[in-house]
């Protein structure tokens, strides 16, 4: 093999496992909806926000943020202010939404 089919092996190859790593990461990681603090939740949350970093309030129940799989409805959240328990959702919740 020359040299320029080594380099063109080789950067196969390495396009294929930066791919694959892409694809695993993506896959590793799920929608929390209720644990972004306020601006810091991901793209296209719920009602009263647009993109990124749009959220109002913490915790905004109809906003997510990528979180490792499985670990969503598992994460401690502080009380809300009635002293209920808070915890992530896979699902859009109707908890701490902003006021009109």
């Amino acid at each position: 093999m020359s040299c320029q089919s080594n380099t063109l092996v080789i950067a196969g190859a390495l396009a294929a496992a930066l791919s694959v790593a892409g694809a695993v990461s993506a896959q590793e990681n799920e929608k929390c909806y209720g644990v972004a603090l306020a601006g810091q939740n991901d793209c296209a949350a719920g009602e009263g926000t647009t993109c990124a970093g749009t959220s109002k309030v913490d915790y905004q129940g109809n906003a997510w943020k990528l979180v490792p799989a499985g670990t969503c409805e598992t994460m401690e959240l502080p009380a809300g202010m009635d002293g209920m328990a808070r915890k992530g959702s896979l699902t859009p919740l109707e908890r701490d939404l902003p006021k009109a």
